[in-house]
Parts: structure tokens; C-alpha cells; sequence
């Protein structure tokens, strides 16, 4: 396979190769943007039937010694027969099996070695395995996340924007449908200027019920598309659009504006470049719909509080924490994830 741009995270401006299954090829697109004798490629045999490659990749003068210690050590610790699914094999089997429930990526991958450069340069450690194009980027904390190589290929003042943007659409994408459910689900709730939200057409199925059944059905439709022959996908989408669209609603189904708010969900799950994070929020949305729908507006404050705690209690694989620089405070640190600072000479 050639290094040709993954289908995620491609860029407008910007390299459009990408890293491949053969780690001779991945360690060579690293070594042609790193050209300094202070990157080092460390390697691993991981599991005793199949043994694996895995490769640590680090600047000697940059890396956090103890960090990277903790690192060598999970790999030595890992017990497995088989690496048969590569990273999140290697993930999976040194994450807190306490928190199997816990929705939130411990670990950022990506295809993009610029993305990877640039993480090194920053003093992070990539690991790369045999037979996978995604590396892993350690440590990974929540506001990882927001950040996408776009945002580094226009102008500060515009990747600011895109981060923002970003930032802002996912966070309407969690909290959305729960809140729209509680404002319109007792009558005289919302204020007069509001009211244009209070009052769906009414439909064979309760509001709640709609919205769960749209939640699932988009990811019926996600799974399909997966599995669809690029020739059919066309055709399929227009069937697709067309079922949970202008039938469902003539039919009496679904209302027009539940499938407003689930359409705009769908979209901004996009807006980021992970798909375990897209998930994981999913996933809390619709927990969040069931408690607001059981205790009303206690349930919906309840939920909130209790995905603060989650995120708060979440371990990542390794690092300071899963919030930092949010907790523990580092306010110089948070600030440079959330504003896209001109590249100097100390950011890169």
C-alpha cells in the first residue's frame, strides 16, 4: 500500500502521506522530517507467540525520563498471546480493567506522520506497532482532542477560530438533545422568546422514544456504510436519507424536528478527528437523555455533575492526568491547547 493521505484527518494545505502497515516505512517518514541524532527508535518484542515490533520514538534531549520509563515498563508488563489488533491490543491490555464502563480514549492515534512530528518535537512519545498505519501519542489527556493538523496550517487568528468552533459544536453535540428534551417536555417551561422550541408536532412515537430510536438507526446507517461496495454507497445514502427523512416524518414516525437536532448531532460528532471520542460522548448523550427523562431537571444537573466526575476519575495510560492542564491547574498550559500560538522556536 502506498503512503497515500488516510481517509481521516486529511488537511487542506499541508503533506498528504500518511503512515502504512510496515514499520520500516513509518520510521522512515519520521527520519525524513526529524533529521536531528537526538530521535531515537527504540524497539520492543511484545507477546511470546507473536512477537511484535513495537518501536518507541523520542528526542533524547526533549522526552520526560520518567515517562518514558513508565512506558517501557507497561510494554514489559504486557502478558498476552497475541497482538492481533496491534495498538488498541497493546492499549486494552494495560489500561485499569476497573473502569472497563468508562467511555473516554485513554490514548490519541493518528495516521498523519506530521501530526506524529510534531508531537515528538513537543517532547511526547509515539508508539508505533508492526502491521498498523496508526501510531499512538503519549501521554493523551482530554484536551488533546482538540487540537487538529489543520489548525496549524492557516494563519494563527483562523486556527484559533477552528479550535473554538470545534470546541464549542462538540460540547452542543453532548448536551443538545438532553437539554431540547427538558426545556419541551413540561408545558409553560421555557421563556416567550424560546417558545418556538416548545412545540413538536405531535407523532405516533413519545418524544423520548424518537430520539433513541434516530440515535440507533444513525448508527445502523454507520455500520451499513462500512460494509456497502464503493459502487452502492450513493445509491445508499439517498435510501438511507430518505427512510429516516421525508417517509419517516409522512408516515408519522419521527417528527421534523427531532430529526433537526439528531442531524446536527450526527454532524458535529465529526467536527474532531477521533471516533473514540465521538463514541464516548454518544454514548454519555444518550445517558444523559434517559436520567433528564427519570428525574427531570435534578436528573439532567445530576448528569452533567456526574460526567465531570467521570472525566475527572478517567486514568490515562500514562501521564499527569486525564484533565491537565485542567486538573491539576496549569493555566499557561491550557491556555496555549485552547489559543493556536504563531510557531516559534519553542512551539511547534
Amino acid at each position: 500500500r502506498g503512503v497515500e493521505e488516510p481517509s481521516s484527518g486529511k488537511v487542506l494545505r499541508g503533506a498528504h502521506d500518511g503512515f502504512i502497515e510496515t514499520l520500516v516505512q513509518n520510521a522512515a517518514l519520521l527520519r525524513r522530517r526529524i533529521r536531528t541524532p537526538q530521535l531515537t527508535l527504540e524497539g520492543h518484542k511484545i507477546s511470546e507467540k507473536s512477537r511484535a515490533d513495537v518501536v518507541l520514538c523520542y528526542l533524547e534531549d526533549k522526552v520526560d525520563r520518567a515517562l518514558l520509563a513508565r512506558v517501557r515498563a507497561k510494554l514489559a508488563a504486557i502478558d498476552a498471546d497475541s497482538i492481533s489488533m496491534s495498538q488498541e491490543s497493546i492499549a486494552e491490555s494495560r489500561m485499569d480493567r476497573r473502569q472497563w464502563f468508562n467511555p473516554f480514549p485513554r490514548v490519541r492515534y493518528t495516521e498523519r506522520p506530521d501530526a506524529a512530528t510534531a508531537s515528538i518535537m513537543e517532547g511526547s512519545i509515539v508508539l508505533m506497532v508492526d502491521n498498523s498505519p496508526s501510531v499512538m501519542i503519549l501521554p493523551t489527556g482530554f484536551f488533546d482532542f482538540t487540537q487538529e493538523s489543520n489548525d496549524y496550517y492557516f494563519p494563527p487568528l483562523v486556527g484559533t477560530y477552528l479550535r473554538v468552533l470545534r470546541v464549542t459544536v462538540f460540547l452542543l453535540s453532548l448536551f443538545i438533545t438532553p437539554a431540547w428534551y427538558l426545556m419541551v417536555s413540561e408545558p409553560n417551561r421555557l421563556p416567550g422568546w424560546l417558545n418556538f422550541l416548545s412545540s413538536p408536532e405531535p407523532v405516533s412515537l413519545s418524544l423520548l422514544s424518537q430520539l433513541l430510536v434516530v440515535e440507533f438507526l444513525i448508527d445502523v446507517l454507520k455500520l451499513a456504510s462500512l460494509n456497502t461496495p464503493d459502487s452502492l454507497s450513493n445509491s445508499f445514502s439517498m435510501l438511507g436519507a430518505l427512510v429516516l427523512g421525508d417517509f419517516a416524518v409522512q408516515a408519522g414516525w419521527l417528527g421534523p424536528e427531532v430529526l433537526v437536532y439528531m442531524a446536527f448531532v450526527s454532524v458535529a460528532g465529526f467536527a474532531q478527528p477521533s471516533y473514540e471520542l465521538g463514541y464516548a460522548f454518544k454514548l454519555l448523550r444518550v445517558a444523559l437523555l434517559l436520567v433528564t427523562a427519570a428525574f427531570d431537571v435534578w436528573g439532567f444537573c445530576l448528569g452533567v455533575v456526574g460526567i465531570f466526575v467521570l472525566l475527572c476519575t478517567t486514568k490515562p495510560l500514562v501521564g499527569k492526568g486525564y484533565l491537565y492542564p485542567l486538573v491539576p491547574f496549569n493555566g499557561k498550559a491550557l491556555l496555549r491547547l485552547l489559543d493556536r500560538e504563531p510557531i516559534s522556536r519553542d512551539n511547534t
